[in-house]
């Protein structure tokens, strides 16, 4: 992911850049399909497991599926997935995904070390591939040698995690994720092999920024197929559980509202005008490991106000139905931060107001306590819709609205 296309001697696998929006792929589109299952075992082990513990573990679980899903990201926003290597990469590290998907339930159980070895296989293995299909010499090679050694790194800590057990399993997984989340913002810097530049990452915007956008549909589209679920499997439709699906369904189309009807037109003109491309397209990665992470949080929200609408809900419970929703409003925030330059102010109002239904939670039923988020989320979505007909900021404008 270094260095000027331009300055790069031709390779067969790599996209021609023509200066047009390189469109996402059909192989690309499949691979995401991994990814439904991925967030779908993700939100079960949390509604499963509602503790602080279960919190962390997810998290860290979470981080290891975004990565995994990043890094390919940014593979194929440099390599063509329809030429046969590609394709085939692509293919494979989607069967490893598969098998670290199918592990998640079990990662910091039994199946622990099945998940590591996955994971690791696919993060090392495809980089590899790309270190020796590049030769020593391509302009990019450098940049994934420098990867390379760090996901070889992080590799060691996930495997360690895997044949550890309890909290020795979650430390080493922790300093794994972070050698794979962190190294970016340092240039994966390593002696003896230097140091890239975000400048050198010279990304196609259009293409980064449809990618992550799918994801977030794929994101808000489990969370629709689970409150499906949950309806199709209660035994009477009663009027409370139509109500708790109203609740979720308007929840979620805020949330759709708050992504893709605001900021998501300007996002690829922002990457592909910047200065300095690579650092927009890696801000755009962390701060979308947010949104997701607060769809994840919502669609649990979701399921136990469909599962127990009439239920008091305990301190847990609480900080999930108001949590998930404020994370993804702080990661909005964010995002439209790098797009527009500004923190909008509808966001943290909203995030305030979240938190202030800790209280009422403790007093009202799940099912109203759901309509209370959803309500705010709407009152964002309201505030949101009108500040953008009437817009004060343009794309990358320092200011607020």
């Amino acid at each position: 992911m270094t260095a000027d296309t331009h300055a790069a001697r031709p390779h067969p696998t790599l996209r021609h850049r023509d200066g047009r929006h390189a469109r996402v792929t059909y192989e690309e589109l499949f691979f995401d399909l991994v990814y439904v299952f991925a967030v779908t075992q993700l939100s079960h082990g949390l509604l499963h497991h509602l503790d602080a513990g279960g919190l962390l573990q997810t998290l860290v679980l979470w981080f290891a599926v975004w990565l995994g899903w990043q890094y390919t990201c940014w593979v194929t926003n440099w390599f063509d997935p329809q030429t046969p290597r590609i394709r085939g990469l692509l293919f494979a590290t989607m069967l490893l995904a598969l098998l670290m998907a199918c592990s998640l339930p079990q990662a910091f159980g039994e199946r622990g070390l099945v998940f590591a070895g996955a994971y690791a296989a696919m993060q090392v293995g495809r980089t590899a591939f790309i270190v020796v299909e590049l030769g020593p010499r391509h302009p990019l090679a450098a940049n994934y040698r420098r990867m390379l050694g760090w996901l070889c790194i992080a590799a060691v800590f996930w495997i360690a995690g895997g044949l550890l057990d309890g909290p020795a399993r979650l430390a080493c997984w922790l300093v794994a994720v972070a050698c794979e989340y962190l190294s970016p913002m340092v240039g994966f810097a390593l002696p003896g092999l230097g140091r890239s530049s975000t400048r050198d990452w010279t990304i196609e915007g259009g293409h980064l920024a449809e990618r992550c956008q799918l994801f977030v549909i794929v994101a808000l589209g489990e969370t629709l197929l689970a409150s499906g679920a949950m309806l199709a499997d209660a035994p009477v439709w009663s009027l409370d559980i139509l109500s708790a699906l109203a609740a979720t369904f308007v929840g979620t189309l805020a949330l759709w509202w708050l992504y893709f009807g605001t900021a998501s037109a300007h996002a690829s003109a922002v990457i592909g005008s910047a200065e300095d491309p690579g650092r927009i397209g890696a801000y755009f990665h962390y701060v979308h490991a947010l949104l997701v992470a607060g769809v994840i949080g919502s669609a649990v929200g979701n399921d136990l106000v469909l599962a127990h609408p009439h239920e008091v809900p305990g301190m847990a419970q609480i900080m999930v139905l108001v949590g998930g929703p404020a994370v993804y409003l702080l990661g909005s925030a964010l995002y439209k931060r790098v797009v527009y330059g500004g923190v909008p102010r509808s966001h943290l109002a909203g995030a305030a107001a979240l938190l202030a239904l800790v209280p009422i939670g403790t007093i009202c039923s799940l099912l109203l306590l759901g309509w209370l988020t959803t309500a705010v989320l709407l009152a964002v979505s309201v505030w949101e819709a009108r500040t953008r007909r009437h817009p004060v900021l343009g794309p990358r404008h320092p200011g607020g609205h």
